[in-house]
């Protein structure tokens, strides 16, 4: 038959009846393509033949596979049910599908993935109150003002300086919370470990706040303790605090101030500087002694022994303000080329010796109990007792730990310290009290005469005990301050203490000026030197209350404790007086009376920087 007929071919009749069903039972857009190709290929105007075959039976199900995407032909003639154009359109069609599915799924993924992985940052990149305290998001400028350098310092995440408060806070907690559950009400407010917790933290911030004027950090940390102990409301702490802690805690800062004395002794730099180190160191101690002692038998009314006791406190100058201030001086070059800064430096720690052991003879013999013949026996023989423990324990520190042993440096800082304790405190419950601090000074020179050999050499165990002093100093002056009550203070005490202090500093100056003539020194050099001499902070903190302590703790009579806390009371007040002064003073004369050294900057084998 030619041409074509109006009346709907058979197979066109057919697959419009199946095309529901391949559609219902495929569900997928593979086969509605299939459909729309193999209904374009038998369309009448495709030139397809009138007399065509009959009706084939319905086409399968098409599998949802790439495979099923085949079409075979449907003609008997050999003509193929789609041309090359129809095939070429059904292709296209499906590979855009086929990218289309690939995408969503890639991009389902990399949303789940985004979900799981960076929640936190979406949750805050999402909310512009946060943003504002990123530090990401806040540039700090080149020169910031200190509005924006505080703002940056409170950016998150924690860093800098807030960020360690940050983490002593937390740690601080922390810490309280296990000893709030191991002691129960001593670490709660009204408690003993509690207030020491509040005075500690708060003899930091006194010394940080001290520090921001100039001053020693150890002002601020003594007046946090009088604070805590005088003012109404805030004396609730200071009274709270057990006086045998506080005597235990101040005993160990002793034996680390005496053995970073002993340690600091080097004998070779004292052969150095000749005869001069120990005018300087024996003759302003001995001279401030004896005139303190007279002052306080005719001002006070204390007897002589505790008068000695009271001059030898007094007497010792203060390592944690001299020491510094010269080692500025030093690194700018005045007076090093006379020697002045180490000679200084080298005295005052003899000085320092001299002060601690004489004032613990004369504890020893103001508590001695028994014969006359046994107080006058007792004292050598608690000098013999402590240098004979010191040298002992000393040689043997030589050799232990050995010298392959792994981390030596601590374990002979663990070693030492232990032995120093030992003697202090062991000596104090054999009543012999002043074998402690004799043989703690002992056993610290002993070793460390031995552990300056090169093979045995360890600079790491004196930085060990500077980095130690550092966290035990504000503790031990806010507990010496908390002995003050200022309110409870005999007005008489204050007014003859401060003219008693006025006439030994004096005398004192005065010697350490004369002691040192005969030398290189020129007058302004021998002034500076006496200026020098005068601040009083770290021993007096240390043994200010070392009598009141072993009257306390052996109920000692009325007037035994009222002579301690007049001795307690005189000693803060030297601490009070000379140590802003002195440092003040070591600070404004030292570039004015001592000459510079042409070049200051030192190479690293000076004997000037190896004090």
């Amino acid at each position: 038959m030619e041409g074509t007929s109006d009346s709907q071919d058979p197979l066109v009749i057919q697959d419009l009846a199946d095309a529901p069903q391949a559609h219902d039972n495929s569900g997928s857009d593979v086969s509605d393509c299939h459909k729309s190709t193999e209904t374009l290929s038998l369309n009448p105007e495709a030139g397809s033949p009138v007399g065509s075959p009959p009706p084939l039976p319905p086409e399968p199900k098409v599998p949802n596979n790439m495979s099923s995407l085949k079409h075979e032909p449907t003609t008997a003639s050999g003509t193929n049910g789609l041309n090359e154009s129809q095939e070429d359109v059904g292709s296209t069609v499906i590979e855009e599908n086929m990218q289309g599915w690939e995408g969503n799924s890639e991009k389902k993924l990399s949303d789940s993935d985004l979900g799981h992985t960076s929640y936190p940052k979406k949750l805050v990149s999402s909310c512009k109150c946060c943003q504002v305290f990123m530090r990401k998001h806040y540039d700090l400028p080149e020169n910031p003002t200190q509005t924006e350098a505080l703002k940056y310092a409170f950016t998150c995440p924690p860093h800098g300086r807030v960020g360690d408060l940050l983490i002593w806070i937390i740690a601080g907690l922390a810490a309280w919370g296990c000893l709030i559950s191991i002691t129960g009400d001593k670490a709660l407010p009204g408690g003993n470990f509690f207030s020491l917790i509040v005075l500690y933290i708060m003899a930091i911030l006194g010394g940080e706040a001290v520090q921001l004027l100039g001053l020693p950090s150890l002002l601020g940390s003594l007046l946090v303790g009088i604070f805590f102990r005088s003012i109404p409301g805030l004396n609730v702490i200071g009274s709270n605090i057990d006086f045998q802690w506080s005597a235990a805690l101040r005993g160990i800062a002793l034996v680390i101030i005496l053995i970073r004395a002993g340690l600091g002794l080097d004998p070779v730099a004292l052969r150095k500087l000749s005869f001069t180190v120990i005018r300087l160191a024996f003759s302003p101690c001995l001279v401030e002694t004896v005139s303190t002692a007279i002052a306080a038998w005719l001002l006070l009314g204390l007897p002589w022994s505790w008068g000695f006791m009271l001059g030898f406190i007094l007497a010792a100058v203060s390592p944690a303000v001299v020491v510094p201030s010269l080692l500025k001086l030093g690194e700018e070059g005045y007076g090093v080329d006379k020697g002045i800064p180490t000679l200084v430096i080298a005295a005052a720690s003899i000085d320092d010796v001299l002060a601690i052991s004489g004032f613990s003879v004369m504890l020893g013999l103001t508590f001695a109990e028994g014969s006359p013949t046994w107080t006058i026996v007792k004292g050598p023989i608690e000098i013999f007792v402590g240098l004979m423990y010191g040298v002992i324990l000393g040689v043997l520190c030589w050799y232990l730990p050995y010298r392959e042993k792994k981390n030596r440096p601590l374990y002979k800082l663990i070693l030492l310290f232990v032995l120093g304790c030992l003697a202090l405190f062991g000596s104090q419950k054999a009543a012999l009290e002043s074998a402690g601090a004799i043989g703690v000074l002992t056993v610290a020179f002993v070793a460390g005469l031995g552990w300056r050999k090169p093979e045995t050499e360890d600079p790491e165990v004196e930085d060990y005990y500077k980095s130690i002093w550092a966290y035990v100093m504000p503790l031990m002056f806010s507990l010496i301050g908390s002995e003050i009550n200022v309110v409870a203070i005999n007005p008489d005490t204050i007014g003859w203490g401060l003219l008693m202090l006025l006439i030994c500093l004096t005398l004192r100056v005065i010697t350490s000026f004369f002691v040192v003539m005969g030398g290189e020194f020129t007058i302004w050099e021998r002034l500076f030197i006496a200026i020098a001499w005068l601040p009083k902070a770290t021993v007096q903190a240390a043994i200010g209350s070392k009598a009141l302590d072993h009257v306390r703790l052996t109920d000692g009579s009325e007037d035994d404790i009222r002579r301690g806390e007049q001795v307690v009371t005189i000693a803060v007040m030297v601490i009070l007086v000379t140590a802003p002064i002195g440092a003040a003073a070591i600070k404004l004369t030292g570039p004015k009376l001592l000459a510079k050294k042409a070049s200051a900057q030192r190479s690293a084998d000076d004997p000037e920087t190896t004090v």
